[in-house]
Formats: structure tokens, C-alpha cells, sequence
């Protein structure tokens, strides 16, 4: 059985879609390793409680849902994953992961995975990756065992530098990258 950390970083408004990403993957088969960042394990929002959110992950999951630096920090050296998808991964993430910066458990998690040469697989959601973010996503997709689910615009008339993945294409990004390859195209079509 192949399994797969599944991340989870504040982007709240997209938890209801990512969730159904999650119970698809149960569905079909995979063992779902959970990972929350502390501000989406903790915050409520206008979208949900926090208790709410990481209840509901672990009883689709049916794993004990990560949350902490020191509970991410095994599955570099254990070998815990075979893959690891970060969705949604807000646009201060991106900046971590561009960067180097390991102070949260997702970018703890993406450290400790990526040591091993296994695919990290990323599903952007951020109001500024048509601005800030560009840099980091555009550095991202050049490094080795990291791929993006593919990714638009989410309002752009409203909202004229925000982007979204389209979580539909999480298991066709996911099947992809464990073979080792990107999902074309990578940048599509507002929704």
C-alpha cells in the first residue's frame, strides 16, 4: 500500500474542496499520513473550528494527524512516506519551502521527506502568485522531486494576482509524480 503524507496549511477557504481530495485518495487505497501546520490546526475561522477540521482529517484518515516539529521530524529518517502533497500550500509556505526554512511542521515534514528522493507534491493557493509568490513557485519548479498540481487564476478580476490549484487534479498529479513526472500543463485556465 502506498502511502502518502497529506499536508494541510491555512488556506481555509479551500478546506472543504481539499477534503474531499482526501477521502478520493483513502477511497482508493492509499494509506493517508495527516500533517497540519500549527495555524491550521489551531485557528478557528469563518470557514470551521479548528477541532472540527482535524477531527474530521483524522476520521477520514484514520491516523493520528501531525502537527508539531517534533512529530515531523521522523519521517525523514524512518522513512515514513512514499510521497508527500502539501494542499493547500499558502504562499508564506512557498516562501519556506523556496527558501530553506523548516519552522513549521508541513516545512519540517517537506524537509524531512525530500532527504529520501521521494516525490513532494504541491497544490498552491495563495492571493498573491501572480506577485510575491511568483518568485518562489517559479524557483520551486526547479528543483528535483517537486511537483505542482496544476494551477490558475482564482478571481481575476477581483482578486487579479491570486492563484488556486484545481484539487480535482490531485490524484492525476500524485500518480504522476511517483513515476516521476509533472502533470501537464501545469498553469491552466481560470476556473
Amino acid at each position: 500500500m502506498t502511502t502518502v503524507g497529506f499536508a494541510i496549511c491555512g488556506s481555509f477557504c479551500t478546506f472543504k474542496a481539499v477534503f474531499e481530495e482526501i477521502k478520493g485518495l483513502k477511497n482508493a487505497g492509499y494509506n493517508i499520513i495527516p500533517i497540519m501546520s500549527e495555524n491550521s490546526y489551531t485557528l478557528d475561522t469563518r470557514f470551521g473550528d479548528a477541532v472540527y477540521w482535524r477531527s474530521q482529517l483524522a476520521e477520514i484518515t484514520e491516523n493520528r494527524v501531525i502537527h508539531s516539529i517534533p512529530g515531523a521530524e521522523p519521517i525523514g529518517p524512518k522513512k515514513l512516506l512514499d510521497a508527500l502533497i502539501i494542499a493547500p500550500c499558502t504562499g508564506n509556505t512557498l516562501a519556506k519551502l523556496a527558501l530553506g526554512v523548516t519552522d513549521t511542521a508541513v516545512t519540517l515534514a517537506a524537509k524531512a521527506h525530500l532527504r529520501n528522493g521521494r516525490p513532494l507534491i504541491i497544490a498552491p493557493s495563495t492571493n498573491d502568485g501572480l506577485s510575491n509568490s511568483a518568485k518562489n513557485i517559479g524557483a520551486l519548479l526547479n528543483y528535483k522531486n517537486i511537483y505542482f498540481v496544476p494551477f490558475g487564476e482564482d478571481d481575476s478580476l477581483k482578486k487579479p494576482t491570486s492563484m488556486v490549484a484545481d484539487f480535482s487534479r490531485l490524484k492525476a498529479t500524485l500518480e504522476m509524480a511517483l513515476e516521476g513526472k509533472q502533470i501537464q500543463p501545469i498553469v491552466i485556465e481560470p476556473k
